[in-house]
């Protein structure tokens, strides 16, 4: 078990943009964050990346915010890219379930067109909702990779 904190929320009405941030966001069943432009019945409703994947990229020089890699959801502590596919992730009363790690990069980002680089597709995570409800900055996260475990 590995325990975080939710240190950002972001979200954007269209996709190919930086997101903003927002201070709570209302998560719905099998569909994501609401009102979040990547949202939708599919496996990929909710991204994820640590406050430790961007630091990496601050180290070339870049000012970079939350929500400029278009993570729906940053937190604070750990290497979330080596969990396995299917960890369960409890924010608040929500439920999620871990089922993509990385994604093929498209060199049209704004970060790839800036720094020649991207730590989105090696270290963020796409989530599923399993049990919805609203999340806030500042909820603990925690990620349960074992099965037996209940949540």
């Amino acid at each position: 078990m590995i325990e975080s904190i939710v240190v950002s929320i972001n979200i954007s009405k269209k996709k190919g943009v930086v997101k903003e941030p927002v201070q709570k966001a209302e998560l719905k069943v099998n569909w994501g964050i609401i009102g979040d432009s990547h949202a939708g019945n599919w496996h990929r409703q909710i991204s994820m990346l640590s406050e430790e994947s961007i630091d990496k990229m601050r180290k070339y020089g870049y000012e970079l915010k939350y929500g400029d890699f278009a993570e729906n959801i940053t937190i604070k502590n750990g290497e979330i890219y080596k969990l396995p596919v299917g960890t369960k992730v409890k924010i608040g009363n929500t439920l999620l379930e871990i089922t993509q790690i990385g994604k093929k990069c498209h060199t049209s980002c704004a970060i790839y067109q800036t720094i020649g680089k991207c730590v989105m597709p090696l270290e963020g995570i796409f989530l599923k909702v399993l049990e919805g409800g609203e999340i806030k900055i500042g909820d603990k996260v925690v990620f349960y990779t074992s099965k037996t475990v209940n949540v």
